[in-house]
Protein backbone atom coordinates (compact mmCIF):
# COMPACT_ATOMS: atom_id res chain seq x y z
CA UNK A 1 0.00 0.00 0.00
CA UNK A 2 0.98 4.02 -1.12
CA UNK A 3 2.29 5.56 1.69
CA UNK A 4 0.01 9.10 1.87
CA UNK A 5 -3.50 10.02 -0.03
CA UNK A 6 -3.70 13.94 -0.22
CA UNK A 7 -7.71 13.94 -0.21
CA UNK A 8 -9.70 16.15 -2.15
CA UNK A 9 -7.61 18.95 -2.52
CA UNK A 10 -7.57 21.56 -5.15
CA UNK A 11 -4.56 21.17 -7.19
CA UNK A 12 -3.62 24.28 -8.51
CA UNK A 13 -1.11 22.09 -10.96
CA UNK A 14 1.73 24.79 -11.99
CA UNK A 15 1.16 25.03 -15.34
CA UNK A 16 -1.12 28.07 -15.30
CA UNK A 17 -4.28 25.95 -16.18
CA UNK A 18 -7.77 26.03 -14.16
CA UNK A 19 -7.17 24.13 -10.92
CA UNK A 20 -9.00 20.66 -10.39
CA UNK A 21 -10.21 18.74 -7.41
CA UNK A 22 -8.16 15.62 -7.00
CA UNK A 23 -7.16 12.71 -4.60
CA UNK A 24 -2.96 12.57 -5.25
CA UNK A 25 -0.73 9.86 -4.11
CA UNK A 26 2.44 10.07 -2.67
CA UNK A 27 4.90 6.93 -2.43
CA UNK A 28 8.49 6.64 -2.46
CA UNK A 29 9.35 10.16 -2.65
CA UNK A 30 7.27 10.77 -6.12
CA UNK A 31 3.81 11.38 -7.01
CA UNK A 32 2.36 8.15 -8.29
CA UNK A 33 -0.86 8.87 -9.16
CA UNK A 34 -3.62 11.48 -9.18
CA UNK A 35 -7.23 10.89 -9.65
CA UNK A 36 -9.39 13.46 -10.36
CA UNK A 37 -12.96 14.51 -8.83
CA UNK A 38 -12.36 10.82 -7.50
CA UNK A 39 -15.83 10.80 -5.39
CA UNK A 40 -18.05 12.42 -8.12
CA UNK A 41 -16.72 10.18 -10.31
CA UNK A 42 -18.26 7.31 -8.09
CA UNK A 43 -14.88 5.48 -8.72
CA UNK A 44 -12.86 3.26 -6.45
CA UNK A 45 -10.84 6.22 -4.30
CA UNK A 46 -7.18 5.10 -3.49
CA UNK A 47 -6.30 4.20 -0.27
CA UNK A 48 -2.74 4.39 1.46
CA UNK A 49 -1.25 4.21 5.06
CA UNK A 50 -1.81 8.03 5.03
CA UNK A 51 -4.73 9.75 4.64
CA UNK A 52 -4.71 13.60 4.48
CA UNK A 53 -8.00 15.53 4.20
CA UNK A 54 -6.97 18.41 2.18
CA UNK A 55 -10.30 19.85 2.03
CA UNK A 56 -10.32 23.53 1.47
CA UNK A 57 -6.66 23.58 0.45
CA UNK A 58 -4.37 24.12 -2.28
CA UNK A 59 -2.17 21.50 -3.42
CA UNK A 60 0.58 22.47 -5.68
CA UNK A 61 4.01 22.07 -6.20
CA UNK A 62 6.89 23.03 -3.47
CA UNK A 63 7.43 27.16 -4.68
CA UNK A 64 11.61 27.05 -5.96
CA UNK A 65 13.02 30.73 -4.24
CA UNK A 66 15.58 31.47 -7.93
CA UNK A 67 17.74 33.87 -5.54
CA UNK A 68 18.36 32.93 -2.27
CA UNK A 69 21.27 33.79 0.22
CA UNK A 70 20.97 30.42 2.35
CA UNK A 71 24.77 29.10 1.30
CA UNK A 72 25.75 28.79 4.88
CA UNK A 73 22.49 29.03 6.82
CA UNK A 74 20.91 25.66 5.33
CA UNK A 75 24.12 23.84 7.23
CA UNK A 76 23.59 26.20 10.34
CA UNK A 77 20.01 26.12 11.03
CA UNK A 78 18.49 22.51 10.45
CA UNK A 79 14.95 23.99 11.19
CA UNK A 80 15.01 26.25 8.72
CA UNK A 81 11.62 27.05 9.14
CA UNK A 82 12.28 31.40 7.09
CA UNK A 83 12.20 29.51 4.04
CA UNK A 84 9.98 25.90 4.35
CA UNK A 85 7.50 28.04 6.25
CA UNK A 86 6.82 29.26 3.20
CA UNK A 87 6.54 26.34 1.08
CA UNK A 88 9.98 26.63 -0.08
CA UNK A 89 11.24 23.26 -1.52
CA UNK A 90 14.24 24.62 -3.79
CA UNK A 91 16.58 27.32 -3.49
CA UNK A 92 19.14 28.44 -5.53
CA UNK A 93 22.68 29.43 -3.96
CA UNK A 94 25.39 30.91 -4.97
CA UNK A 95 24.22 34.23 -5.95
CA UNK A 96 25.55 37.72 -7.26
CA UNK A 97 28.77 36.40 -7.85
CA UNK A 98 29.95 35.73 -4.39
CA UNK A 99 30.11 32.53 -2.35
CA UNK A 100 32.09 29.49 -0.85
CA UNK A 101 33.15 27.65 -3.91
CA UNK A 102 35.27 26.79 -5.47
CA UNK A 103 38.00 28.26 -2.86
CA UNK A 104 41.31 27.74 -1.78
CA UNK A 105 42.34 29.01 1.41
CA UNK A 106 43.23 32.48 0.84
CA UNK A 107 40.33 33.50 -0.78
CA UNK A 108 37.86 31.23 1.38
CA UNK A 109 39.09 33.92 3.89
CA UNK A 110 38.72 36.89 1.98
CA UNK A 111 34.86 35.71 0.70
CA UNK A 112 33.81 34.77 4.47
CA UNK A 113 34.97 39.10 5.17
CA UNK A 114 33.24 39.78 1.58
CA UNK A 115 30.07 38.44 2.78
CA UNK A 116 29.89 38.45 6.47
CA UNK A 117 26.87 40.63 5.43
CA UNK A 118 24.85 38.19 3.98
CA UNK A 119 25.85 35.14 5.68
CA UNK A 120 27.54 35.96 9.17
CA UNK A 121 31.02 35.23 9.56
CA UNK A 122 30.91 31.42 9.19
CA UNK A 123 32.91 31.10 12.65
CA UNK A 124 30.55 28.26 13.92
CA UNK A 125 30.56 26.32 10.09
CA UNK A 126 33.31 23.65 9.30
CA UNK A 127 34.58 24.48 5.86
CA UNK A 128 35.39 21.30 5.23
CA UNK A 129 35.08 21.58 0.75
CA UNK A 130 36.98 23.61 -1.73
CA UNK A 131 35.19 23.05 -4.40
CA UNK A 132 31.74 22.84 -6.07
CA UNK A 133 31.46 19.41 -5.78
CA UNK A 134 32.68 18.90 -2.34
CA UNK A 135 30.22 21.94 -0.98
CA UNK A 136 27.31 19.82 -2.82
CA UNK A 137 28.49 16.93 -1.12
CA UNK A 138 28.29 18.46 2.03
CA UNK A 139 24.25 19.52 1.63
CA UNK A 140 23.19 16.02 0.51
CA UNK A 141 24.25 14.94 4.25
CA UNK A 142 20.62 16.25 5.06
CA UNK A 143 18.99 19.67 4.59
CA UNK A 144 15.76 21.53 5.28
CA UNK A 145 15.02 21.64 1.66
CA UNK A 146 16.69 21.19 -1.44
CA UNK A 147 19.11 23.48 -3.10
CA UNK A 148 20.72 24.37 -6.15
CA UNK A 149 24.22 25.86 -6.59
CA UNK A 150 25.39 28.94 -9.35
CA UNK A 151 29.23 29.19 -9.42
CA UNK A 152 30.10 32.25 -8.04
CA UNK A 153 32.05 34.33 -10.97
CA UNK A 154 33.21 36.84 -8.76
CA UNK A 155 34.45 34.14 -6.49
CA UNK A 156 36.36 32.45 -9.28
CA UNK A 157 37.76 35.66 -10.77
CA UNK A 158 39.13 35.73 -6.65
CA UNK A 159 40.97 32.52 -6.83
CA UNK A 160 42.58 33.62 -9.97
CA UNK A 161 43.45 37.07 -10.70
CA UNK A 162 42.34 38.53 -6.98
CA UNK A 163 40.72 41.70 -6.18
CA UNK A 164 42.37 44.03 -8.39
CA UNK A 165 40.75 46.30 -10.89
CA UNK A 166 42.41 44.96 -14.21
CA UNK A 167 41.59 42.62 -17.14
CA UNK A 168 43.03 38.80 -17.02
CA UNK A 169 45.38 37.96 -19.10
CA UNK A 170 45.11 34.53 -21.31
CA UNK A 171 46.47 32.56 -19.47
CA UNK A 172 43.67 33.73 -15.93
CA UNK A 173 41.36 33.36 -18.40
CA UNK A 174 41.96 29.71 -19.41
CA UNK A 175 41.76 29.02 -15.92
CA UNK A 176 38.95 30.99 -15.00
CA UNK A 177 37.42 28.74 -17.94
CA UNK A 178 38.62 25.40 -16.37
CA UNK A 179 36.82 26.55 -12.98
CA UNK A 180 33.72 27.12 -14.65
CA UNK A 181 33.82 23.77 -16.35
CA UNK A 182 34.90 22.08 -13.18
CA UNK A 183 31.73 23.48 -11.32
CA UNK A 184 29.02 22.41 -14.22
CA UNK A 185 30.61 19.32 -14.74
CA UNK A 186 30.73 18.85 -10.55
CA UNK A 187 26.66 20.12 -11.02
CA UNK A 188 26.33 23.41 -10.83
CA UNK A 189 23.15 24.69 -12.67
CA UNK A 190 24.90 28.01 -14.31
CA UNK A 191 27.16 31.02 -12.74
CA UNK A 192 25.94 33.66 -11.29
CA UNK A 193 27.67 37.63 -11.54
CA UNK A 194 27.87 40.76 -8.77
CA UNK A 195 28.93 43.65 -11.45
CA UNK A 196 28.12 45.76 -8.46
CA UNK A 197 30.58 44.02 -5.84
CA UNK A 198 34.22 43.69 -5.97
CA UNK A 199 36.05 41.53 -7.65
CA UNK A 200 33.33 40.63 -9.60
CA UNK A 201 32.57 43.65 -11.22
CA UNK A 202 36.15 44.36 -12.63
CA UNK A 203 35.67 41.90 -15.03
CA UNK A 204 34.87 43.22 -19.10
CA UNK A 205 31.92 42.46 -21.34
CA UNK A 206 34.36 40.05 -23.02
CA UNK A 207 35.67 38.40 -20.28
CA UNK A 208 32.18 37.53 -19.17
CA UNK A 209 31.35 36.34 -22.80
CA UNK A 210 33.96 33.43 -22.71
CA UNK A 211 32.88 32.12 -19.25
CA UNK A 212 28.93 32.14 -20.14
CA UNK A 213 30.39 30.23 -23.88
CA UNK A 214 31.33 27.81 -20.71
CA UNK A 215 28.02 27.72 -18.67
CA UNK A 216 26.23 27.35 -22.26
CA UNK A 217 28.35 24.09 -23.22
CA UNK A 218 27.04 22.48 -20.50
CA UNK A 219 22.84 23.65 -20.46
CA UNK A 220 23.29 26.31 -17.84
CA UNK A 221 22.04 29.70 -17.37
CA UNK A 222 23.87 33.08 -16.44
CA UNK A 223 22.30 34.68 -13.49
CA UNK A 224 24.30 37.94 -13.10
CA UNK A 225 23.40 40.95 -10.89
CA UNK A 226 24.58 43.62 -13.46
CA UNK A 227 26.10 46.59 -13.35
CA UNK A 228 23.42 49.41 -11.83
CA UNK A 229 19.38 49.37 -11.32
CA UNK A 230 19.58 52.98 -10.70
CA UNK A 231 21.74 55.71 -13.45
CA UNK A 232 22.43 53.11 -15.94
CA UNK A 233 19.67 50.31 -15.63
CA UNK A 234 18.52 50.31 -18.62
CA UNK A 235 21.92 50.05 -20.38
CA UNK A 236 23.51 47.31 -17.78
CA UNK A 237 20.66 45.39 -19.13
CA UNK A 238 21.13 45.50 -22.10
CA UNK A 239 24.81 44.91 -21.74
CA UNK A 240 24.20 41.56 -20.70
CA UNK A 241 21.44 40.84 -23.25
CA UNK A 242 23.60 41.27 -25.47
CA UNK A 243 26.34 39.14 -23.86
CA UNK A 244 24.74 36.16 -23.85
CA UNK A 245 23.42 36.55 -26.81
CA UNK A 246 26.96 36.37 -28.03
CA UNK A 247 27.28 33.94 -26.01
CA UNK A 248 24.36 31.65 -26.64
CA UNK A 249 23.97 31.35 -23.23
CA UNK A 250 20.57 31.65 -21.18
CA UNK A 251 19.90 34.59 -19.58
CA UNK A 252 18.37 34.72 -15.58
CA UNK A 253 18.41 38.32 -14.62
CA UNK A 254 18.69 38.13 -10.99
CA UNK A 255 16.23 40.78 -8.52
CA UNK A 256 14.86 42.27 -11.78
CA UNK A 257 14.14 46.02 -10.66
CA UNK A 258 14.45 49.85 -11.43
CA UNK A 259 14.76 51.77 -8.31
CA UNK A 260 15.98 54.86 -7.44
CA UNK A 261 14.05 58.40 -8.16
CA UNK A 262 15.52 58.13 -11.76
CA UNK A 263 13.69 54.90 -12.89
CA UNK A 264 10.28 55.77 -11.53
CA UNK A 265 7.42 54.71 -13.73
CA UNK A 266 10.52 52.96 -16.37
CA UNK A 267 9.18 49.44 -15.99
CA UNK A 268 7.87 49.39 -19.42
CA UNK A 269 10.92 50.62 -20.63
CA UNK A 270 12.82 47.40 -19.52
CA UNK A 271 10.19 44.89 -20.77
CA UNK A 272 10.18 46.69 -24.13
CA UNK A 273 13.91 45.52 -24.39
CA UNK A 274 13.51 42.30 -23.14
CA UNK A 275 10.06 41.41 -25.22
CA UNK A 276 12.32 42.65 -28.24
CA UNK A 277 14.87 40.51 -27.36
CA UNK A 278 12.56 37.45 -26.71
CA UNK A 279 11.19 38.01 -29.90
CA UNK A 280 13.97 37.97 -31.44
CA UNK A 281 15.00 34.04 -30.46
CA UNK A 282 16.73 35.60 -27.10
CA UNK A 283 16.86 32.71 -23.96
CA UNK A 284 15.35 35.10 -21.16
CA UNK A 285 14.01 34.66 -17.75
CA UNK A 286 13.81 37.23 -14.38
CA UNK A 287 13.04 36.77 -10.52
CA UNK A 288 11.50 39.80 -8.47
CA UNK A 289 10.72 39.81 -4.67
CA UNK A 290 7.03 41.15 -4.03
CA UNK A 291 8.69 44.67 -1.84
CA UNK A 292 9.90 47.68 -2.77
CA UNK A 293 13.26 48.30 -0.97
CA UNK A 294 16.16 46.58 -1.63
CA UNK A 295 18.85 44.87 0.68
CA UNK A 296 22.28 44.64 0.70
CA UNK A 297 25.37 45.47 2.62
CA UNK A 298 26.54 49.01 3.40
CA UNK A 299 30.21 48.34 2.28
CA UNK A 300 28.51 47.59 -1.00
CA UNK A 301 27.46 51.66 -1.24
CA UNK A 302 31.42 52.25 -1.42
CA UNK A 303 32.70 53.09 -5.05
CA UNK A 304 34.96 50.43 -6.73
CA UNK A 305 38.12 51.64 -6.52
CA UNK A 306 37.46 51.76 -2.55
CA UNK A 307 37.25 48.39 -2.67
CA UNK A 308 39.86 46.99 -4.75
CA UNK A 309 42.44 44.71 -3.39
CA UNK A 310 39.80 42.82 -0.79
CA UNK A 311 38.45 43.85 2.64
CA UNK A 312 41.65 44.62 3.89
CA UNK A 313 42.40 47.38 1.62
CA UNK A 314 39.26 48.51 1.83
CA UNK A 315 39.24 49.28 5.90
CA UNK A 316 42.72 50.97 5.29
CA UNK A 317 41.15 53.20 2.76
CA UNK A 318 38.69 53.88 5.52
CA UNK A 319 40.56 54.70 8.30
CA UNK A 320 42.83 57.39 5.86
CA UNK A 321 41.37 60.37 6.15
CA UNK A 322 42.35 61.97 3.04
CA UNK A 323 40.91 58.88 1.17
CA UNK A 324 37.65 58.83 3.10
CA UNK A 325 36.91 62.55 2.16
CA UNK A 326 37.71 61.20 -1.69
CA UNK A 327 34.88 57.94 -0.80
CA UNK A 328 32.27 60.77 0.26
CA UNK A 329 32.38 62.73 -2.32
CA UNK A 330 31.89 60.07 -4.90
CA UNK A 331 28.98 58.28 -2.58
CA UNK A 332 27.52 62.46 -1.98
CA UNK A 333 28.15 64.32 -4.94
CA UNK A 334 29.27 62.54 -8.35
CA UNK A 335 27.08 58.98 -7.70
CA UNK A 336 29.64 55.74 -6.71
CA UNK A 337 28.94 52.92 -8.93
CA UNK A 338 28.37 50.98 -5.85
CA UNK A 339 25.14 52.95 -5.52
CA UNK A 340 24.17 51.95 -8.84
CA UNK A 341 25.30 55.93 -10.09
CA UNK A 342 23.10 58.23 -7.82
CA UNK A 343 24.50 59.98 -5.29
CA UNK A 344 23.10 58.53 -2.19
CA UNK A 345 20.25 59.49 -0.06
CA UNK A 346 21.17 58.24 3.50
CA UNK A 347 17.31 58.97 4.83
CA UNK A 348 16.86 55.78 2.39
CA UNK A 349 19.67 53.58 4.16
CA UNK A 350 18.24 51.58 6.95
CA UNK A 351 20.57 49.26 8.84
CA UNK A 352 19.35 46.26 9.23
CA UNK A 353 22.42 44.53 10.90
CA UNK A 354 25.05 44.38 12.79
CA UNK A 355 28.21 42.24 13.22
CA UNK A 356 28.75 43.46 16.71
CA UNK A 357 26.30 43.71 19.49
CA UNK A 358 27.71 46.71 20.80
CA UNK A 359 26.72 48.43 17.66
CA UNK A 360 23.34 47.20 17.74
CA UNK A 361 22.08 51.23 18.93
CA UNK A 362 22.20 51.42 14.92
CA UNK A 363 19.70 48.59 13.90
CA UNK A 364 16.25 49.89 12.70
CA UNK A 365 17.59 53.67 11.92
CA UNK A 366 18.29 55.41 8.87
CA UNK A 367 22.04 56.79 8.44
CA UNK A 368 20.35 60.07 8.61
CA UNK A 369 18.27 59.93 11.48
CA UNK A 370 21.36 58.05 13.39
CA UNK A 371 23.57 61.08 12.86
CA UNK A 372 20.83 63.74 13.77
CA UNK A 373 20.91 61.37 17.25
CA UNK A 374 24.69 62.00 17.54
CA UNK A 375 25.07 65.31 16.35
CA UNK A 376 27.25 64.26 13.80
CA UNK A 377 27.18 63.88 9.63
CA UNK A 378 25.77 60.94 8.33
CA UNK A 379 28.60 60.00 6.29
CA UNK A 380 30.69 60.38 9.37
CA UNK A 381 28.21 57.64 11.02
CA UNK A 382 28.34 55.22 8.02
CA UNK A 383 32.24 55.30 7.91
CA UNK A 384 32.53 54.80 11.77
CA UNK A 385 30.19 51.89 10.91
CA UNK A 386 32.14 49.97 8.59
CA UNK A 387 35.36 50.62 10.48
CA UNK A 388 34.12 49.72 13.58
CA UNK A 389 32.07 46.23 12.42
CA UNK A 390 34.99 45.76 9.76
CA UNK A 391 32.35 45.91 7.02
CA UNK A 392 29.41 43.41 8.66
CA UNK A 393 26.79 46.28 8.14
CA UNK A 394 23.59 45.44 6.44
CA UNK A 395 21.30 47.68 5.13
CA UNK A 396 17.61 48.02 3.59
CA UNK A 397 17.76 50.47 0.55
CA UNK A 398 13.93 52.88 0.52
CA UNK A 399 14.99 53.43 -3.21
CA UNK A 400 11.54 51.12 -4.72
CA UNK A 401 8.64 51.51 -6.97
CA UNK A 402 5.34 50.12 -6.20
CA UNK A 403 4.41 50.44 -9.81
CA UNK A 404 7.59 49.26 -11.49
CA UNK A 405 7.37 46.03 -8.86
CA UNK A 406 3.72 45.15 -10.17
CA UNK A 407 4.08 45.57 -13.63
CA UNK A 408 7.17 43.45 -13.67
CA UNK A 409 5.80 40.42 -11.68
CA UNK A 410 3.05 40.45 -14.98
CA UNK A 411 5.76 39.56 -17.37
CA UNK A 412 6.06 36.05 -19.36
CA UNK A 413 9.16 35.26 -17.78
CA UNK A 414 8.81 36.34 -14.22
CA UNK A 415 9.36 33.88 -11.46
CA UNK A 416 9.70 34.42 -7.53
CA UNK A 417 12.76 35.33 -5.53
CA UNK A 418 13.29 36.29 -2.17
CA UNK A 419 16.75 37.50 -2.04
CA UNK A 420 16.53 36.66 1.78
CA UNK A 421 19.24 37.53 3.71
CA UNK A 422 18.58 35.84 6.98
CA UNK A 423 21.47 37.89 9.17
CA UNK A 424 20.91 40.81 11.07
CA UNK A 425 18.58 41.76 13.89
CA UNK A 426 16.25 43.08 11.31
CA UNK A 427 16.47 41.90 8.34
CA UNK A 428 14.36 42.26 5.00
CA UNK A 429 10.99 41.10 5.44
CA UNK A 430 11.65 39.41 2.50
CA UNK A 431 13.38 36.55 3.77
CA UNK A 432 10.62 35.19 5.58
CA UNK A 433 7.95 36.45 3.40
CA UNK A 434 8.48 36.67 0.00
CA UNK A 435 6.08 33.61 -1.35
CA UNK A 436 2.66 33.96 1.08
CA UNK A 437 3.27 37.79 -0.03
CA UNK A 438 2.60 37.32 -3.69
CA UNK A 439 -0.25 34.63 -2.81
CA UNK A 440 -2.02 37.17 -0.14
CA UNK A 441 -1.18 40.02 -1.18
CA UNK A 442 -0.79 40.56 -4.76
CA UNK A 443 -2.84 37.54 -6.15
CA UNK A 444 -5.93 37.61 -3.55
CA UNK A 445 -6.17 40.92 -1.99
CA UNK A 446 -4.84 42.80 -5.14
CA UNK A 447 -5.53 40.67 -8.17
CA UNK A 448 -2.72 41.20 -10.10
CA UNK A 449 -1.88 37.90 -10.69
CA UNK A 450 -4.51 35.06 -10.53
CA UNK A 451 -3.69 32.15 -8.50
CA UNK A 452 -3.17 29.88 -11.31
CA UNK A 453 -0.31 32.28 -12.76
CA UNK A 454 1.59 33.10 -9.47
CA UNK A 455 1.87 29.49 -8.57
CA UNK A 456 3.23 28.99 -12.18
CA UNK A 457 5.32 31.84 -11.66
CA UNK A 458 6.82 30.23 -8.45
CA UNK A 459 6.96 26.45 -9.70
CA UNK A 460 6.95 25.79 -12.84
CA UNK A 461 8.21 28.20 -14.54
CA UNK A 462 11.83 28.50 -12.14
CA UNK A 463 11.86 24.19 -12.48
CA UNK A 464 11.58 24.86 -17.04
CA UNK A 465 14.85 27.43 -16.11
CA UNK A 466 17.06 25.00 -14.40
CA UNK A 467 16.04 22.21 -17.00
CA UNK A 468 14.78 19.87 -13.81
CA UNK A 469 12.55 17.06 -15.75
CA UNK A 470 10.31 15.53 -12.68
CA UNK A 471 10.13 18.87 -10.65
CA UNK A 472 7.39 22.32 -10.96
CA UNK A 473 4.12 20.53 -11.76
CA UNK A 474 1.65 17.70 -9.93
CA UNK A 475 1.83 15.26 -12.33
CA UNK A 476 2.35 11.65 -12.40
CA UNK A 477 6.12 10.53 -11.81
CA UNK A 478 7.02 14.00 -10.35
CA UNK A 479 8.76 14.76 -7.26
CA UNK A 480 6.45 14.87 -4.26
CA UNK A 481 8.08 18.29 -3.67
CA UNK A 482 4.24 19.75 -2.29
CA UNK A 483 2.24 22.69 -0.12
CA UNK A 484 -0.38 22.83 0.73
CA UNK A 485 -2.10 26.40 1.42
CA UNK A 486 -4.84 27.93 2.52
CA UNK A 487 -5.94 30.83 -0.81
CA UNK A 488 -8.58 32.37 1.75
CA UNK A 489 -5.83 32.99 4.57
CA UNK A 490 -2.23 32.84 3.16
CA UNK A 491 -0.52 35.86 3.75
CA UNK A 492 3.30 36.85 4.87
CA UNK A 493 3.05 37.11 8.73
CA UNK A 494 7.32 39.22 8.09
CA UNK A 495 7.15 42.57 8.64
CA UNK A 496 9.69 45.37 8.47
CA UNK A 497 9.08 46.20 12.16
CA UNK A 498 8.92 41.93 13.11
CA UNK A 499 10.58 40.54 10.42
CA UNK A 500 11.30 37.15 11.41
CA UNK A 501 7.08 36.01 12.16
CA UNK A 502 6.65 33.17 10.28
CA UNK A 503 3.50 33.28 7.62
CA UNK A 504 -0.12 31.78 7.90
CA UNK A 505 -2.24 29.59 5.66
CA UNK A 506 0.77 26.92 4.85
CA UNK A 507 -0.36 24.14 7.26
CA UNK A 508 1.65 21.64 4.95
CA UNK A 509 4.92 21.28 3.00
CA UNK A 510 6.11 17.99 1.66
CA UNK A 511 9.83 17.60 0.46
CA UNK A 512 10.66 14.52 -1.21
CA UNK A 513 7.46 13.08 0.04
CA UNK A 514 8.01 13.45 3.75
CA UNK A 515 6.73 16.52 5.84
CA UNK A 516 9.00 19.29 6.62
CA UNK A 517 5.96 21.50 7.90
CA UNK A 518 3.11 19.71 9.30
CA UNK A 519 -0.44 21.22 10.96
CA UNK A 520 1.89 24.30 10.71
CA UNK A 521 4.65 23.41 12.22
CA UNK A 522 8.38 22.15 11.61
CA UNK A 523 9.04 18.40 11.82
CA UNK A 524 12.56 17.21 12.64
CA UNK A 525 12.69 16.11 8.57
CA UNK A 526 15.94 16.79 6.95
CA UNK A 527 14.75 15.48 3.47
CA UNK A 528 16.43 18.33 1.25
CA UNK A 529 19.37 17.19 -0.79
CA UNK A 530 21.63 19.25 -3.51
CA UNK A 531 19.89 19.47 -6.95
CA UNK A 532 22.37 18.81 -9.61
CA UNK A 533 22.66 19.96 -13.09
CA UNK A 534 20.31 17.42 -15.66
CA UNK A 535 23.13 16.74 -18.16
CA UNK A 536 22.18 17.51 -21.76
Amino acid sequence: MEELVIRDADVVDGSGGHSYRADVVVDGGRIVSIVKEAADAGCQRPKARRELDAEGLVLAPGFIDMHAHSDLALLRDPDHSAKAAQGVTLEVLGQDGLSYAPVDDRTLGEVRRAIAGWNGPGDDIDFDWRSVGEYLDRLDRGIAVNAAYLIPQGTVRALVVGWEDRAATPAELDRMRRLVAEGMEQGAVGMSSGLTYTPGMYARGAELTELCRVVASYGGYYCPHHRSYGAGALEAYEEVVALTREADCPLHLAHATMNFGVNKGRAPALLSLLDDALDAGADISLDTYPYTPGCTTLVALLPSWASEGGPEETLRRLADEETAERVRHHLEVTGSDGCHGVPVEWETIEISGVGDPALSGYVGRTVLESARERGGSPWTVARELLLKDRLAPTILQHVGHEENVRAIMRHRVHTGGSDGILQGAKPHPRAYGTFPHYLGHYVRELGVLSLEECVAHLTARPAARLRLPDRGLVREGYRADLVLFDPATVAAGSTFAEPRTLPTGIPYVLVDGRFVIEDGRRTDVLAGRAVRRTPR
